[in-house]
């Protein structure tokens, strides 16, 4: 009998790497489910259909012109994407990125420091200030980034770069404590 194939969260091995210092913490998120939606709706708009759907912890984020990331750390559940798409039917589709992209947290008094040695976006509150979004790159790697709390933040990245992107994360959050002591 043939292998059925597993999933494989592609960060499991750094629960035990991760970064957890004075001022900051490094953390991959679960890989519940990730979905894209287009289409002219309004935020407001879109929360209440997710309600619906019962995507209810879920947070959506703009991903640029007329899109929206809807991030959660629950399994998808085939029934609740079909109400969705059900009920976005002539407003906006939706599809999901679940299986391509990995979430990664960082938090904590640092976590600005940190960034700010890999991406250019002013990360300051009164520019950025929580519930922003923003696609950049962090070195070479292509992220989204969203203002989760006051000293937080969630990456969002392409599958395949996320260990590239958190050995990146390490190595500059090394420097960060280094620079903020």
């Amino acid at each position: 009998m043939p292998d059925l194939p597993q999933h494989k969260p592609v960060l499991a091995w750094t629960a035990h790497n991760g970064i957890s210092g004075a001022g900051i913490r490094l953390e991959a998120l679960p890989e519940g489910y990730l979905l894209h939606v287009l289409g002219a709706i309004e935020p407001a708009a879109l929360a209440a259909e997710l309600a619906k759907a019962r995507f209810t912890n879920s947070s959506v984020r703009k991903a640029g012109f007329h899109q929206w990331f809807v991030a959660g750390d629950e399994p998808l559940l085939p029934a609740s994407l079909d109400a969705l798409a059900a009920a976005l039917a002539g407003k906006a589709f939706v599809m999901d990125q679940s299986h391509g992209r990995v979430r990664i947290s960082i938090s904590g008094r640092s976590s600005r420091l940190l960034l700010s040695k890999g991406t250019a976006i002013d990360l300051d509150p009164a520019v950025f200030p929580e519930g922003s979004a923003a696609m950049t790159m962090v070195g070479h790697i292509s992220v989204q980034i969203a203002r989760t709390g006051d000293d937080s933040f969630e990456l969002m990245v392409l599958r395949s770069f996320a260990e590239s992107l958190w050995h990146e994360l390490k190595h500059m959050a090394t420097s960060a404590e280094k620079d903020s002591a």
